[in-house]
């Protein structure tokens, strides 16, 4: 059946700034390295296997052993964590928070887009092979960014007192939330399932983190999706030369400074050219 496409700079949900960088505008060219289209992605490969060291594998895949020792594993998601060793695997990743019940649906877009673009790249460049990630954001500390979630027009409000990585906060409290939001969810065949894995997900794990992570391996751990908290001793222990440059260097916050330096000169410019085009 025929279908309307509107693409996104004509939507009018985004900048000049934004629109010139979909277009791939030239004065832009500084600000990144690579325009993400899949012909792309080959000298990405290339890059990347040139300047990784091998032995963080290693690290990688003792961590997600540990991290998914108490949880069912796919035969995918097994074989993921397993080909995470080999030199020729590369990951693809998106990270969100760790919303309350996934929060809003762009949790679960960013995950299937994630799927979606592995297999899209497997098919693209068949001697590599690619890992989905989802990397939770359990060291950030804007709980009230993530305790609530819309339901029928309604707001569901986890309150609890917040300070620190929300992936270590309790999850004590959330069984007297779930009778409330059970009782809206009123019965049938699929008000029980999603009964039960709020149930499973929430009031049979001690913390946020192992609860979002048994939650979005009950949704996409059968398409071999690798779940990773870097809330870990090891995994930090790997990024101390990178903190310590910036201690030592503030390499990142002068980078930042000269972008943003540059962002300011561009941008001006996306929008003039724009109203050029509209006069």
């Amino acid at each position: 059946m025929p279908t309307d496409c509107i693409n996104y700079q004509n939507s009018g949900y985004f900048s000049p700034l934004i629109n010139d960088y979909l277009d791939q505008k030239p004065h832009l060219k500084s600000l990144y390295n690579r325009f993400p289209c899949i012909d792309h992605f080959e000298a990405q490969i290339l890059e990347k296997k040139n300047n990784f060291d091998d032995n963080n594998r290693a690290v990688l895949v003792s961590v997600l052993q540990q991290q998914y020792a108490n949880i069912p594993v796919s035969d995918c998601l097994k074989q993921n964590i397993e080909i995470l060793k080999n030199t020729n695997t590369f990951t693809v990743t998106t990270g969100h928070q760790l919303n309350l019940f996934t929060g809003p649906l762009y949790f679960l877009y960013k995950i299937i887009s994630t799927l979606n673009l592995t297999s899209e790249l497997k098919a693209k460049y068949p001697s590599y092979d690619f890992v989905p990630v989802y990397w939770m954001a359990t060291e950030d500390h804007d709980f009230d960014e993530i305790n609530y979630f819309n339901f029928k027009g309604r707001k569901f409000h986890w309150n609890r007192e917040s300070s620190g990585p929300v992936g270590r906060f309790s999850t004590e409290g959330l069984a007297d939330f779930f009778k409330i939001y059970a009782r809206d969810l009123g019965v049938g065949k699929n008000a029980s399932e999603i009964k039960k894995l709020f149930r499973d997900t929430y009031l049979h794990h001690s913390n946020l983190a192992e609860a979002t992570r048994f939650l979005a391996n009950e949704l996409f751990g059968k398409y071999g999706l690798v779940i990773l908290d870097a809330d870990n001793h090891d995994l930090k222990n790997a990024f101390i030369p990178y903190i310590k440059e910036e201690l030592i260097e503030q390499t990142s916050h002068k980078q930042v400074l000269e972008t943003t330096e540059k962002l300011k000169t561009m941008a001006f410019r996306s929008i003039q050219e724009q109203s050029i085009c509209f006069t």
